[in-house]
């Protein structure tokens, strides 16, 4: 789905990501990787192929827009080294013309050798391009002339059908003062949003982004 927002054209895609194609820059937020394999080292039986899933969505995104550069808006990596990120390591190598970007957030924990090791350049508290600003946690920190674009709550929305059937997606929110991106990973909860007056929801259902 095409909308305008602040001047500028923006593209919400079905896999919980969003292209600004001025600046051929595509956004996710919360990849979460190493989640999977956390949950693990902890005992909890978790499908090893989380991870590898997500990258694979990511490389299906890359392929359709051909972006200059990719943006993680926060929650890149959900703890320390292990296995899913060496995943990423091994990912990576198929774009080394890609320039990755990363805005920190609360669980990018590794060290900035890491981050240099895997040529990411890293933003703290936030990254502004044209009229917006991104940061994980918005709206703190930002330029005030600029519009916030965060992510951090996995945002979600429940449509209530005809028959009082009641079903959650995950969804982009443009909010009066900032907006907010979906989780990318699909190992994430969801938490509701409920917007005010002209405020949009876009759910992400599993066919396309509408808005609701």
């Amino acid at each position: 789905m095409t909308i305008t927002s602040h001047g500028e054209e923006l593209i919400l895609d079905k896999e919980r990501a969003l292209y600004l194609p001025k600046h051929q820059l595509l956004a996710i937020s919360d990849l979460h990787l190493g989640k999977s394999a956390h949950f693990r080292q902890a005992g909890v039986q978790v499908p090893s192929t989380i991870a590898q899933s997500d990258l694979h969505r990511l490389s299906l995104l890359i392929e359709k827009y051909k972006p200059e550069t990719l943006l993680i808006n926060g929650d890149m990596f959900h703890h320390g080294l292990n296995a899913d990120i060496d995943d990423f390591a091994v990912w990576q190598k198929q774009y080394q013309n890609l320039h990755l970007l990363l805005v920190k957030g609360n669980h990018d924990r590794l060290t900035s050798a890491d981050y240099a090791a895997m040529h990411i350049e890293i933003h703290e508290p936030s990254f502004c391009l044209g009229p917006f600003c991104f940061i994980h946690d918005a709206p703190q920190n930002t330029k005030e002339e600029l519009y916030p674009i965060s992510g951090h709550i996995h945002p979600g929305v429940t449509i209530v059908g005809k028959a009082k059937q009641r079903l959650k997606f995950p969804c982009f929110y443009f909010g009066n003062e900032y907006a907010v991106l979906p989780a990318f990973s699909l190992f994430t909860g969801l938490y509701n949003i409920y917007p005010k007056t002209k405020e949009r929801i876009f759910a992400v259902t599993p066919g396309n982004v509408l808005e609701v």
